[in-house]
């Protein structure tokens, strides 16, 4: 049974645990001074000489120190705000994927001065896909799109027309066609 918690007690993540604690709690103690001893002293100067510690709103029997808790929430927005800032450039050290797939986005080039300085890399532009299938305006069936003539009804059909493009091929046309 010792065996088992030397082995538990000696896992990456429980020694890690135990010194993010021991970490946070000397961490806690110097926000927590800083706050106290150079923050809410400098507020009160700039309020009027206000010592945040005597802050009582007293209610019968019941004494309420909200001038501990506005010092505790300045401690806390201190000790989130730093725990955001590093947690955030963790991550960037923990995703190489994310780094190089931003790398890709740019060029990198050096100017005249010796700058280092990124561009974005120009995307090639895309040629508009052709579709495959359009429907005969004649008979509503679905055909290859180049078809000159529906394989269905044999009507005539304009190359590449859909059928809301496409009007029934008159006599006339095939008139008019004959004549040239």
């Amino acid at each position: 049974m010792l065996k088992e918690f030397k082995e538990f007690a000696m896992k990456g993540n429980v020694v890690d645990l135990a010194v993010g604690v021991v970490i946070g709690a000397a961490f806690q103690k110097i926000v927590t001074s800083l706050v106290e001893d150079i923050i809410m002293p400098c507020i009160s100067i700039l309020i009027g000489k206000i010592d945040f510690s005597d802050m009582v709103l007293t209610v019968g029997s019941a004494s309420i120190k909200y001038g501990n808790f506005i010092t505790t929430i300045v401690n806390f927005l201190i000790i989130s705000f730093s725990i955001f800032l590093v947690v955030k450039y963790i991550n960037k050290l923990n995703h190489p994927e994310k780094l190089k797939e931003l790398n890709d986005k740019f060029v990198h080039s050096i100017d005249k001065k010796g700058r280092l300085k990124k561009h974005k890399k120009e995307e090639a532009p895309v040629a508009p896909v052709e579709p495959e299938t359009k429907v005969c305006p004649y008979c509503l069936t679905e055909i290859k799109y180049k078809a000159t003539r529906c394989p269905h009804c044999t009507s005539e059909l304009t190359v590449g027309v859909t059928a809301n493009e496409s009007k029934p091929a008159t006599d006339s046309d095939k008139d008019d066609k004959t004549a040239k």
